[in-house]
């Protein structure tokens, strides 16, 4: 078979242009500057422990005591040596420089999925705009939500070899799926990925409904066969991945909590949180007009023009006040309590998306509006009492929150109807009479609607928000009423202003339509114009929030993570030791994960008891300072000072590394065990779950205080030694998270295997025979060993398949 650079030749113009589309939007990034994405933050913090550790041993570490007194990364930081889409996926998300990267990826695995689908290259190059420039696809890029957009990259190229498969094509719609569905796990993003796969269900369901009334049922079982099979394959490439978070899963506040107390006893996260990002059902018209909602939490009101500048200065407040409120002031007035931009879908996908309900045909039409309409139900979350169905009933929904990311999804089904619509239009060579009613009809769904919203904000809403009923900026009531009835008057205009850009969008995307069906111009002047208005129109709005003024050079993002001269004074005490930062929510900032072991974090997935004893016993006020002891914080951060700068106090009441109790106490479930925290002494008594009485045993405690030794020898955040020294039988606790049952984490005294226990709800603990002896806690997840080895055959069997696919493709071409 020879390589016909003819017809390769529209897709490698194709893929320059994405790279040039991507280098233009992010151009800071081509001249070395990065963005300072607070995720990605957090996670360099929660990783610094574990990556330093292997820069010095060469030792990958399963196992950090940086974050939340200590839990497994691997949701933090992990390699997997031996999946071959692992190193795949890395190859392609290193072709360019982040954030050319992430936007590049999208617009690739979109224009694949469309010319699989049957699209030329003008509509896929258009979808493919479409899909990457959505506004919220791209306000997630400078919040750090690296994976999250990975996982949209890839999602399309899912699509696009069940549609192979489906279609007959078997062994490279196989070879492709599995590679892909490898790809889409890579990006490590299981949320989004389930998401993916409900629509995916649908796919399938249409799909199998009509082949079964063409009478392919038998093509539909070899076909529906192969794709289990493939997505299997692709999923084994991460056996590591999957199978270690998995059971990570059901220790953390997704699994199942032993408090009856706990509304969400039979495992999932708690409903309100789950729900605490939730659309607002009327909110959701920003997917057709950007300020519908006064677009992004501290937005934009209108600077000079605005009548909240106008407000202030005629206060007397300085202009540099006055233009600095207008531009980041309270515009978004949605039902959200904060968000960073709004799901922009683009005026006229918008519009060609109800245009393609009405020209297309079949199953795809189906699936793709089925989709649409799921993933917008599902975004309005605890708003709309479906949702709730699905918390209670549908598989795994309750594992996940924020269900406003399914927004980013529904661009993937909003863009391909509408780009299908057009491919009608086109290739049909209808008339304007023959699209006129579909064109009306959107136009003035779209349009019209967006004309009446322009002419008259007023009638419909009041532009007052929620939060506005604490609004105060000065203390004086008559100022703050004055100063908020400006705000609100600034949004209305925003809507406005909008409203009317969007409607000449559409109005200019409809003409363009118009001048085609009555051959005023042909297709290759109307391909250009659509593409230069979806371009024009979402590059303009995805520029409000994500522009130049997001990035920042290497060496300013460098001293954001030095060390403070807190950090400084801490890190001069060389013993190992606990801190927690009480200036801030610690439970929701890694700051202190980068230099010392911290009682806070930043993570969606914190162990259940841990989060548990935080909300029972460090959420109070005052919080309880002998938990803080037992979890040996020997620093806390506190507020000093007459403004409050952060300063440092030593506790000399923590308890250390490890230490004998007087007594133990059996407790007889975790609502007791819990209970007992509120009023204790750490180091005299220690609280006991009775299901772990055997390891117990017969122990009668001799108190020995002045013998009794015990201390840490040797600090690795997988590996911890003590040595002990007590003259009989004793009861040790440590100040470490017990996790997994003696499962992962095993103790050894003297070289021999033994049990360990669980004590005061979160640490562990084991009992101690008389005499010198030497301790230790090996962090030794079989999940990973095992997972490891299904990864290597997992990715033989896929360079099989895909070597295999490649060679009979090229033997049917030459045939």
């Amino acid at each position: 078979m020879q390589f016909s650079f003819k017809k390769f030749l529209p897709h490698f113009i194709a893929i320059v242009l994405f790279a040039v589309l991507a280098g233009i939007y992010a151009a800071p990034a081509l001249k070395g500057k990065i963005i300072q994405q607070h995720d990605i933050q957090m996670a360099q913090a929660a990783a610094h422990e574990s990556v330093e550790f292997k820069k010095e041993t060469g030792e990958q570490t399963w196992w950090t005591n940086s974050m939340f007194a200590g839990m497994p990364t691997y949701l933090i930081s992990a390699s997997y040596p031996n999946s071959i889409t692992t190193r795949i996926g890395q190859y392609a998300n290193n072709i360019l420089p982040s954030p050319l990267n992430m936007i590049f990826l999208q617009m690739l695995g979109m224009y694949i999925f469309l010319l699989v689908l049957g699209l030329n290259n003008w509509l896929s190059v258009l979808g493919a705009i479409g899909y990457a420039f959505a506004t919220f696809n791209m306000v997630i890029i400078p919040a750090g939500h690296n994976s999250k957009v990975l996982a949209l990259a890839f999602a399309p190229l899912i699509m696009a070899g069940t549609l192979l498969v489906l279609r007959g094509r078997y062994l490279l719609g196989a070879a492709l799926t599995a590679l892909f569905m490898g790809l889409e796990l890579y990006a490590n993003h299981v949320q989004i990925t389930y998401y993916l796969f409900m629509s995916w269900g649908l796919f399938i369901l249409f799909e199998s409904i009509q082949q079964i009334k063409a009478g392919k049922a038998k093509q539909l079982v070899v076909s529906l066969a192969v794709l289990a099979g493939a997505l299997g394959l692709g999923a084994a490439n991460h056996s590591m991945r999957l199978l270690s978070n998995a059971e990570y899963s059901k220790e953390s506040i997704r699994g199942k909590s032993e408090l009856t107390t706990n509304t969400q006893s039979n495992g999932g996260l708690d409903r309100n949180y789950a729900f605490d990002w939730s659309y607002g059902i009327v909110e959701t018209g920003t997917l057709l007009i950007p300020n519908f909602r006064g677009g992004a939490s501290g937005g934009s009101l209108g600077g000079k023009k605005s009548e909240t500048y106008k407000t202030l200065i005629d206060a007397g407040q300085p202009e540099e006040v006055a233009i600095g409120f207008s531009e980041r002031s309270i515009a978004y007035w949605g039902d959200q309590s904060f968000v960073g931009g709004p799901a922009y879908s683009g005026a006229v996908i918008c519009f060609l998306f109800l245009m393609g309900c009405f020209l297309v045909r079949g199953s795809l039409k189906w699936w793709l509006v089925s989709t649409t309409v799921l993933y917008i139900v599902l975004s309005w979350g605890k708003n709309f009492f479906f949702n709730d169905l699905m918390f209670d009933y549908f598989p795994m929904f309750n594992k996940f929150r924020a269900v406003t990311m399914i927004l980013c999804l529904v661009q993937l089904s909003l863009v391909t109807l509408a780009v299908l619509g057009i491919k009608q239009i086109v290739e049909k060579k209808l008339s304007f009479e023959e699209i006129k009613n579909a064109l009306l009809i959107s136009f003035g769904l779209t349009a019209g609607f967006s004309l009446i919203l322009a002419l008259l904000p007023d009638l419909f809403f009041n532009f007052r928000s929620p939060n506005d009923a604490s609004f105060q900026l000065s203390g004086n009531k008559d100022f703050d009423a004055q100063l908020l009835n400006a705000i609100v008057k600034d949004r209305a205009s925003l809507l406005r202003s909008d409203a009317l850009r969007t409607f000449g969008f559409i109005t200019a995307a409809a003409i363009a339509l118009w001048a085609f069906t009555t051959k005023k111009i042909g297709e290759n002047i109307l391909y250009p114009i659509l593409i230069l208005l979806v371009l024009t129109d979402l590059f303009a709005v995805d520029k409000r929030y994500f522009n130049n003024d997001s990035f920042m050079d290497k060496d300013a993002a460098a001293e954001s993570v030095a060390p403070s001269p807190i950090d400084q004074q801490i890190l001069q005490d060389k013993s190992t030791y606990k801190v927690i930062d009480l200036t801030t929510n610690f439970m929701s900032d890694a700051k202190m994960s980068y230099y010392h072991q911290s009682l806070g974090g930043y993570h969606g997935a914190k162990l259940r008891r841990y989060q548990e004893l935080v909300e029972a016993q460090l959420s109070k006020n005052p919080l309880n300072v002998q938990v803080l002891n037992m979890l040996n914080v020997k620093y806390v951060i506190v507020p000093g000072g007459a403004q409050g700068t952060p300063m440092v106090q030593t506790n000399p009441d923590a308890c250390g590394n490890a230490w004998f109790v007087k007594e133990y106490k059996i407790v007889d479930n975790a609502n007791q065990e819990l209970k007992a925290l509120d009023k204790f002494n750490p180091k005299q008594t220690a609280f006991v779950d009775k299901r772990f009485q055997a390891e117990i045993g017969n122990l009668a405690i001799k108190a020995d205080s002045i013998n009794n030794k015990i201390a840490l020898k040797e600090y690795k955040p997988n590996h911890l030694t003590y040595t002990s020294e007590t003259q009989s039988e004793q009861l040790a606790v440590f100040s470490e998270i017990f996790y997994n049952g003696n499962k992962d984490w095993k103790a050894y005294i003297d070289g021999q295997y033994k049990p360990h226990l669980r004590a005061d709800y979160v640490l562990r603990a084991i009992v101690v025979p008389a005499g010198k002896h030497t301790i230790e806690f090996k962090f030794e997840p079989e999940v990973i060993a095992k997972g490891q080895k299904i990864d290597l055959v997992a990715s033989f069997l896929l360079i099989g398949l895909i070597g295999v696919a490649v060679f009979f493709e090229i033997k049917k071409k030459k045939a």
